[in-house]
């Protein structure tokens, strides 16, 4: 367990401690430490407050990230994941509910780390790193039914 890190869910299904181990090997991998982090698993109704009061978008979305400290080296950050939306996009792009989460959780830390998806050059390689770490952490970050 990462002592500096904390997880929230209105979803009893998340599996905290695989989290924790996610979170933990992409430390290693992305070679990071981690002052402060929350991911916080939450409905499509608070992310979209959170959305419009942060970011002025008036929509629900998958995954928000926040750097507080603006270190990709020493995060200091929270993370924002609606399970609503991964719902759907994992309906839509036809995966499991557990890899469109632990995508969301990586995709995050990304952002944290300084990856950007803000242009079609950028979003290739936040994409690209992204679907390599997906592939190579197989934790699974829901408790079935």
């Amino acid at each position: 367990m990462i002592n500096n890190l904390s997880i929230y869910s209105i979803n009893k299904r998340i599996n905290k401690r695989q989290v924790h181990s996610l979170v933990k090997s992409l430390q290693q991998d992305l070679e990071f430490t981690i002052q402060s982090l929350f991911i916080n698993f939450i409905d499509s109704e608070r992310i979209k407050e959170i959305n419009r009061k942060y970011l002025h978008h008036n929509y629900s979305t998958d995954v928000i990230s926040f750097n507080y400290n603006g270190s990709t080296e020493n995060i200091d950050g929270e993370i924002f994941i609606s399970i609503d939306d991964a719902a759907e996009y994992a309906k839509k792009y036809k995966v499991t509910l557990n890899s469109e989460l632990k995508r969301l959780v990586i995709h995050g830390i990304l952002h944290l780390k300084g990856f950007d998806d803000n242009d079609k050059i950028n979003r290739s390689k936040m994409k690209k790193m992204e679907n390599n770490l997906l592939n190579k952490n197989n934790f699974t970050l829901l408790r079935s039914k």
